[in-house]
């Protein structure tokens, strides 16, 4: 059996567009949410799994594999988060004492309303949680 191309198309371009579509001729063409911007491979797992499920005969173990990798992949991404948290939690922290320093404020309310704009317009209102908690942990560390 020969693999069928998968061809990406772009998501709408809107502020809230979340992930470009996948396009899966195996799958009779119907576009299927793909993975966010940057995650190489995904898709291809994703539709090809789902390809196999619509063909009838998903192999378990197959789908088992598939499983086992992304979710090493996602481990992997969750590290280089965690880490980038950190890094904005260490610069964050250096502009409160470079503000408080010359006698201003700790906290600077309209940057941290451009922050939950940037992060909703990208990723929807999850992102403006998303940049809640960011704020939080970034806030009061000097």
């Amino acid at each position: 059996m020969t693999e069928t191309p998968i061809t990406r198309t772009p998501a709408a371009q809107s502020p809230t567009a979340q992930s470009p579509t996948v396009q899966s001729p195996a799958a009779g063409n119907a576009a299927v949410p793909g993975p966010a911007a940057g995650t190489a491979g995904s898709a291809e797992s994703t539709a090809g799994a789902k390809a196999g499920t619509a063909a009838g005969g998903a192999d378990p173990g197959a789908a088992d594999a598939v499983i086992a990798v992304r979710r090493q992949r996602i481990d992997e991404l969750d590290a280089r988060i965690i880490a980038l948290v950190q890094e904005r939690m260490s610069v964050s922290g250096e502009i409160q004492a470079a503000r408080i320093g010359s006698g201003g404020r700790r906290v600077h309310l309209s940057r941290e309303l451009e922050v939950l704009r940037t992060y909703g317009g990208a990723l929807g209102k999850p992102g403006t949680a998303v940049a809640m908690t960011l704020l939080e942990l970034c806030r009061g560390r000097v």
